[in-house]
């Protein structure tokens, strides 16, 4: 559930992304007035959004696969090589989150701004989300990695909703 708020989050992003750009453009091309904070914005917002959008890609499996092995593999074969893969995946991404966080923290303890144009906002809140997104990824991570180990020991699919065993919940 967090996921998929977390994945309707970055999906509404993408809204106010394209009014900045929009306007960007009008604004440069129409009247000659480029704007000062749209590229910032645009960044920030495009970055939030893959952030908060990560663990949703994993979850749905929307994210890129080379599968022309994979796909040919048994459901309990696909698990194990889900799990090895997620196994290494999952210490990447703890490091990660330990040095985003690091990074959030110079930003905020430091009032670190942009420096990008003539609006400079401050950057920790941008920086927050990569925290957060990577969070929800880890997390994602650990859910798949349980599911990958149930597909391998139970040879069904563990069921949302369902306990370990695959009662209705």
């Amino acid at each position: 559930m967090i996921t998929r708020w977390s994945g309707w989050l970055a999906a509404a992003i993408a809204a106010p992304l394209m009014l900045a750009m929009v306007w960007e453009v009008i604004s440069r091309y129409v009247f000659n007035s480029p704007t000062f904070w749209a590229y910032e914005l645009g960044y920030m917002l495009m970055g939030a959004g893959l952030m908060l959008g990560i663990a949703y890609a994993m979850q749905t499996r929307s994210h890129i696969r080379v599968d022309f092995l994979y796909g040919a593999l048994s459901p309990r074969s696909q698990a194990a090589v889900d799990l090895v893969g997620f196994l290494f995946l999952l210490p990447m991404v703890l490091w990660m989150i330990w040095g985003l966080w690091d990074y959030l923290v110079y930003a905020y303890v430091n009032n670190e701004v942009s420096g990008e144009s003539a609006w400079n906002p401050v950057v920790w809140p941008f920086r927050t989300t990569f925290v957060a997104g990577f969070v929800l990824f880890a997390l994602q991570i650990l859910a798949e990695i349980a599911k990958s180990a149930h597909l391998l020991l139970k040879g069904r699919p563990l069921e949302v909703g369902s306990d370990a065993n695959g009662a209705r919940l």
